[in-house]
């Protein structure tokens, strides 16, 4: 039996049908959500354009960021995913706007799929946003994930913030969601996720502002890399397996290993997933750092 096989065995028992969600996405994706994740890109990434740069796009779920990416003039683009719905929903995507993409390719696989990572090589740009914390195995994700990276390009990851105790509580309703019937989801999402909605209707009320709180919903993907608000509220709540992690504990991680951070945008206390662009050591630096390394008692 093969790696991916026995990580599908376990996991699928216990996890949320993002494929699923992303299916549904699919309806809402227009040219003003594409555009909204192409500048999601290139403000992180420092790039005006992608012109002659290859990417991969781990986890590509909808497939809108593989999509983005082939708009801003990737040379080379491969998504995967390890939710077959998902794999399908980023299929049609490419079917609905980008038909002519001959080096866009997509495929079922797993990142903690050691024997797939290996034959895949490495990219100037690799991709994983609000995908290794739902892998079941987020360290091994996040090591892969960097050996993928070519020297001298760049890793743009999202990971789940770690508030303590809050995190443990939402591990708990997570795994709940996933063992409701997939009818009832929907529901238990809305009602989980009703009282920060109450609270940013009333906030704006109280400020006297009403017309913010229904901006959240009309203009959400303005401000949210071009996603759907109710789309997201189904993947926060229903998101599991979920880990977490501190800023320091992702930025210790990559540095040790040959990576110098070069973008952050974290969520401080609130809930949501912290941002990280970082940049591999092209190989002249990362020979001097490791004889460096050698070289010290």
């Amino acid at each position: 039996m093969t790696e991916l096989a026995t990580d599908r065995r376990s996991i699928d028992e216990e996890r949320f049908e993002f494929g699923q969600n992303w299916t549904r996405f699919l309806s809402v994706v227009d040219g003003q959500r594409i555009s909204e994740a192409e500048r999601s890109l290139i403000d992180m990434l420092g790039q005006d354009r992608l012109n002659g740069m290859t990417l991969l796009d781990i986890g590509c779920g909808s497939g809108l960021f593989s999509l983005a990416a082939v708009r801003l003039g990737a040379a080379r683009v491969h998504s995967f995913d390890f939710d077959r719905q998902s794999v399908a929903a980023c299929e049609e995507l490419r079917r609905r706007h980008a038909p002519e993409a001959k080096d866009w390719t997509i495929e079922e696989g797993s990142i903690l799929d050691g024997a797939y990572v290996e034959q895949l090589g490495r990219w100037d740009v690799v991709y994983a946003w609000g995908v290794l914390h739902h892998t079941g195995d987020m360290e091994r994700a996040l090591e892969h994930a960097g050996e993928l990276v070519t020297p001298g390009g760049r890793l743009f990851i999202a990971i789940y913030n770690d508030q303590g105790w809050k995190s443990h509580a939402w591990r708990c309703i997570k795994r709940l969601c996933v063992t409701l019937p997939a009818w009832l989801q929907g529901p238990y999402a809305a009602v989980v996720y009703l009282p920060f909605e109450l609270r940013g209707a009333v906030g704006s009320l109280l400020r006297l502002h009403p017309q913010r709180y229904w901006c959240r919903w009309t203009q959400y993907g303005r401000h949210a890399r071009g996603m759907s608000h109710w789309h997201d509220v189904m993947d926060w709540v229903g998101g599991y397996p979920f880990e977490v992690a501190t800023p320091e504990r992702i930025f210790d991680f990559y540095v040790q290993r040959g990576f110098t951070l070069l973008r952050l945008a974290t969520k401080g206390a609130s809930i949501g997933c912290n941002e990280y662009v970082f940049l591999r050591a092209p190989l002249a630096s990362a020979s001097l750092t490791a004889g460096a390394q050698a070289a010290a008692p």
